[in-house]
């Protein structure tokens, strides 16, 4: 049986492409720096098993990491943009079934760049330095050149 859907139907367009690419890069830059701040942020609680003298290194260790991911995962600071950050790389794996690889890849990770940047100055306050935005109008740049040489 032929197929009943018609090509144009299963290109979605330009402007869904980058719809997605911008919603890819905003769940991934964006919710890094508050990852981060959730992390740094981090005080582990004290522990009875992890004081005791008879719990071996490699086991004291082992809890550590453990109860480390486990009171991150609790901490809705780092789990909200986490479950974010996922979602993005979902949507990620969509879109690089549809589009072409070779701009799909930069193009996002150049515009999570730029949200890393905003999010950056979201989460900390960090200002954005004269250099940084030079270094941003030139990935915009690039990411307008790989497109350009794909028409």
């Amino acid at each position: 049986m032929a197929d009943s859907v018609s090509p144009a139907a299963k290109n979605p367009g330009v402007f869904r492409y980058v719809l997605g690419f911008l919603l890819v890069g905003a769940a991934w830059g964006m919710t890094s720096p508050f990852m981060r701040k959730a992390a740094v942020n981090y005080v582990p609680p004290k522990r009875a098993v992890l004081e005791e003298p008879g719990v071996g290194v490699v086991k004291r260790c082992f809890l550590k990491a453990i109860y480390a991911v486990f009171d991150l995962l609790r901490r809705p600071s780092y789990t909200v943009p986490l479950l974010i950050n996922l979602t993005g790389s979902i949507w990620f794996f969509f879109l690089i079934g549809q589009a072409e690889l070779s701009l799909t890849v930069p193009i996002i990770n150049s515009v999570a760049f730029l949200f890393t940047v905003l999010g950056e100055y979201l989460a900390e306050g960090k200002g954005v330095e004269r250099d940084t935005w030079i270094g941003m109008a030139m990935v915009c740049g690039g990411i307008a050149l790989c497109v350009q040489s794909k028409l």
